[in-house]
This record gives C-alpha cells, sequence and structure tokens, in this order.
C-alpha cells in the first residue's frame, strides 16, 4: 500500500508540473514580449553603430511592431465583446421562446374554455349533436351540425331557402336606414336645368357659398368624367380643391358627400365596407356601407370620397369593388357581405349581398410623393383621372343656392348628350390612325375600354360646355400618353418629338395643347 501511495504521489506530482511547466511558460513568454527594459537596453547596445538610414530604420520598425500590438489588443477587445453580445442574444432568445411558450399554453386554455362555453350553449339550444366533444391538440372542437350553426345565431333553424331564422339583428345601422326610408318623402328635384347650366350653377356656388374657386373647364372635366365612369381619382399637387371638390359638389346637391379617410394599415376590403365579428354576431359597419346601402332607396346623387386613395394599395382594399364596376350588366353589381341569411337581416339585402345602385360614384383623391404609392394601370384604366395642378383664382358670381337633382334626370342628360354630341367621324379616323402610330412606334395600344370611356366622356364634356378637341385632348393626355411613364423613354426621345409633330398635324398645331404639354414634359424629364 505504501508503494501505491508513492508511486500515485511521484504521478501526480509529475503531471501537475507540466501544467506549471505550461503556465509557467506561458507567463515566461508574455513577460519576455513585454519586457521593455530589455528592448532599451539592445536599443543602445546596437544604436551606437547607427547611421542616419539606420536611425529611420529602427523608428520604423519600432512603430509597426507598436501598432502590431495595438492591433492585436483592440482585436482581443472585439473579440471579447462579441462574445458577450452573443451571449446576450441568447439568453434574451432563450427568454424570448420561454414567454412564447407561456402564451401558446394560455391560447390553448383560453381556446379550451371558449370551446366549452359554445358547448354550453349548443346544450342549452337544444340543437341536435351528431358527434361528440372530442379533445385533440389541446383544443376543443364541435363535431357535427353545431359546428358548422354559428351558434345559429342562438336560435332557431334553418328555412329552405337558406335563412336562418332568429330575433337577432347584426346590422343596427342599416337598420337605421330601413326605419327612416319607410317615412321619407323624396325633395322636388329640378328636371328642367341642362348639364351647362348645371356647371356654372356649381361653380357659382361654390364660389358664392364656400369660397372655393374652379376654373370652368375642371367642372367640365368632373361631370364628363361621371358620365364616363363610376370612379374619378383627382390628382395633384396638395392645396389645390382636391378634397373640396367632391365636398362642396355634395353640398351643392344637398346630398352631403360619404368621407372615407384611407389609412395606410388598409390591407383589404373590410376597412372599407366592414366585417362580420364572429364573437359578438355583429356586423362591424362602415359609413361607406351605410351610404351604399341608402343609396339604393334614394333617386339623389350620391358620391364617397377615398380621401388619400393611394397611401395604401388600392388593389387590395378596393379591388373587389374594381371588378364589379367593369362588369357589363348593372344587375349584376353585387357585393358579399355575409356569407348566410338572417331573418331579421336589412330590407334590401338579398341573401347576405348588397346590391351597388347606379346612383353612387367613388370619388378619389392622389398625391404623389413619397409617402403614397404609385397608381397602376389597372386603377388609371377603370377610373378619370382629374388633374388639378393650379389654385383657383378667386372671381366674382351671384349668390346661387343649392340645387335638387335627381340621378334619373342627370341620367338623361348623360343619355341626350351621347346622342347629341358623338364624337365626329373625322376625329373618329384621327384617333383611329394615330392609334396605329403609337402601336407601331412605341407599342402601347389605346384598349376598347379607354375608347368607350372616351365616347362617353367626349359628349358630355361637349353637352357641359366645352370643345370637342378639348375633351378628346385631354383623354388622350391622361389615359393614353400616361401610359409612356412605364417605356424607356431616355431612348425615345425622338419618337415623342415625332409623336408631337404628328398630333399637330393631324389635328391642327396649337388644338392638343394638353397631349403636346404632357409629351414635351416627358421628354425634359427623361
Amino acid at each position: 500500500m505504501n508503494a501505491f501511495l508513492k508511486w500515485f504521489f511521484v504521478f501526480i506530482s509529475e503531471m501537475l508540473k507540466g501544467f506549471g511547466d505550461i503556465f509557467g511558460g506561458l507567463w515566461r513568454g508574455v513577460k519576455q514580449i513585454f519586457n521593455i527594459k530589455n528592448y532599451i537596453d539592445i536599443f543602445k547596445t546596437y544604436s551606437t553603430e547607427f547611421g542616419a538610414l539606420g536611425w529611420i530604420l529602427s523608428i520604423l520598425a519600432i512603430v509597426i511592431v507598436a501598432a502590431i500590438y495595438v492591433l492585436i489588443v483592440v482585436m482581443i477587445v472585439l473579440a471579447v465583446r462579441k462574445y458577450v453580445r452573443f451571449r446576450h442574444s441568447i439568453v434574451s432568445n432563450e427568454d424570448l421562446l420561454e414567454e412564447i411558450a407561456l402564451l401558446q399554453r394560455r391560447v390553448l386554455k383560453m381556446t379550451k374554455e371558449k370551446d366549452e362555453i359554445m358547448a354550453m350553449k349548443v346544450a342549452q339550444m337544444g340543437l341536435p349533436v351528431s358527434g361528440a366533444l372530442s379533445l385533440g391538440d389541446g383544443q376543443m372542437m364541435l363535431e357535427g351540425e353545431a359546428a358548422g350553426a354559428e351558434g345559429m345565431a342562438q336560435e332557431g333553424a334553418v328555412t329552405d331557402d337558406g335563412v336562418v331564422q332568429t330575433t337577432d339583428r347584426r346590422f343596427s345601422k342599416l337598420m337605421e336606414v330601413d326605419a327612416f326610408y319607410k317615412t321619407y318623402t323624396p325633395p322636388e328635384y329640378d328636371n328642367e336645368i341642362t348639364l351647362e347650366q348645371f356647371c356654372d350653377r356649381y361653380r357659382n356656388f361654390a364660389c358664392s357659398r364656400m369660397h372655393l374657386y374652379y376654373e370652368p373647364k375642371t367642372i367640365r372635366l368632373f361631370v364628363a368624367g361621371m358620365a364616363s365612369t363610376k370612379l374619378i381619382i383627382l390628382q395633384g399637387i396638395s392645396g389645390t380643391g382636391k378634397t373640396s371638390l367632391p365636398y362642396s359638389f355634395g353640398k351643392f346637391l344637398q346630398n352631403d358627400t360619404t368621407i372615407a379617410s384611407v389609412q395606410p394599415s388598409w390591407r383589404d376590403r373590410t376597412e372599407l365596407f366592414g366585417y362580420f365579428n364572429e364573437f359578438t354576431k355583429n356586423f362591424n359597419e362602415t359609413e361607406t356601407l351605410k351610404r351604399i346601402y341608402s343609396a339604393s332607396y334614394n333617386n339623389d346623387i350620391n358620391l364617397i370620397l377615398l380621401d388619400e386613395m393611394n397611401i395604401a394599395r388600392i388593389e387590395y382594399y378596393f379591388a373587389e369593388m374594381l371588378s364589379i364596376l367593369e362588369m357589363p350588366n348593372p344587375e349584376e353589381w353585387e357585393l358579399d357581405i355575409v356569407p348566410n341569411a338572417w331573418s331579421t337581416d336589412p330590407v334590401n339585402l338579398d341573401h347576405g349581398k348588397i346590391k351597388i345602385p347606379q346612383n353612387i360614384w367613388y370619388i378619389g383623391t392622389a398625391n404623389n410623393d413619397d409617402s403614397t404609392y404609385a397608381i397602376s394601370d389597372k386603377v388609371y384604366d377603370r377610373a378619370q383621372p382629374i388633374n388639378l395642378d393650379a389654385k383657383g383664382v378667386a372671381f366674382d358670381a351671384p349668390d346661387t343656392p343649392p340645387i335638387n337633382i335627381g340621378f334619373d334626370h342627370l341620367d338623361k342628360l348623360f343619355k341626350e348628350a351621347f346622342e347629341k354630341y358623338p364624337i365626329s367621324q373625322e376625329n373618329l379616323k384621327k384617333i383611329q390612325q394615330l392609334d396605329l402610330w403609337v402601336i407601331e412606334k412605341l407599342r402601347v395600344a389605346f384598349g376598347n375600354r379607354i375608347l368607350k370611356q372616351m365616347n362617353l366622356f367626349v359628349p358630355v364634356y361637349v353637352a357641359c360646355g366645352g370643345e370637342e378637341l378639348d375633351g378628346i385632348d385631354y383623354v388622350l393626355a391622361t389615359k393614353i400618353f400616361r401610359k409612356f411613364e412605364s417605356l424607356n423613354l431616355a431612348m425615345l426621345r425622338d419618337e415623342l418629338r415625332e409623336l408631337c409633330v404628328y398630333i399637330n398635324k393631324s389635328f391642327g398645331k396649337n388644338k392638343m395643347n394638353e397631349s403636346i404639354a404632357y409629351l414635351e414634359r416627358l421628354q425634359k424629364l427623361f
């Protein structure tokens, strides 16, 4: 036993001596590296023999060595800091994962409690349940008929035509509209006014009553745009009256414009039309939905203003309406609001669908800056853009009261304008030739939709007091030549100059000023 202890002591001692040599050697090495006194003695020994070049090289060598030492120290410090941050990040991530796991457990617990409450409600209602309550993955699921009944509105059954019999009401605002129109008496409409008188009276009203000043052309463009499409885009710099125009127009018609202020967070149609809350069993109605519904009751001209419409992507929140407005048959203009029908739903809601009436227009205002999205061709093609690039100049106008004009009479005036002021055959031929020229040189076509809108826009513009070529010029500039912005215009400057020459030669010099000015601006910008 003594021999073993002696051996073990010697064995461990030799091993520990090895570790001591490692640390001792490391310490001696570090001590030798930073032995500044020794370096000074060596330098003194050999510096007596240095020449001028030797002194320069020796100083340079000392600086380089010192820089290397500093670099090594900095790298060590950075490595330590990086390790500390990395370690802190790992700890933070672990804490975050634990918090997420805790929240998931709470969600599962709350879901289980919700499903248990739902099961109790179904049992109290006396509804047949074909299956049983099964617990899976931490969630309680209702099987059979009780799962798809949406609570069956807390009572009642489904009729043969799919209507849920209930006493609950989910559309409070639309029910108010039903109640209002039960005793509604329509106003006396002015059915003698012409389109030109209509534009003049609105301009004088805006000036005398609201201190808003618009050029006659702007009003003619607005009214003509109403004849060609249900979506009008007012665009231009801030302060030119984009929002004030539809607002004052509603005041002039004694039927206030509904204003929907678009928010950057709008991602789908629920922001504009509302949504059904599965928890409360109520529909969150918006003023836009209420205005659409009330328009089905009256013969008024109804306007909905989408203020700052391109602060969010129009194709997201307005996509379904864009598709509906494109349907050729207005009888098919329907918007799905809820997937089923309740017996207490509003009168004009047909199996969860609301019909889009013809007496309603959507007016959007748009600014083009860094805070907004670019409006796509899909939207522009379906809309009539109107540029408001200058502030209105004040003028004197007689005091003009608002009027009442029915949609039927306005629609009649539009149809009369279509018949009385169609685009002349001569200009139609020039437009067709221009279309062929643009296709050949720039690979851009007009499209049937735009030509159809032009045939509606120009006659009404003329009936409002404008000139035919001015109306054609405006449509070409805002709906055709605007498409050139997507081309590589830096390589097409010669073609744009040729197009300006062709337009002047075809339609006459100084006749198509809007188009020529726009094409010249494109040449300067690109």
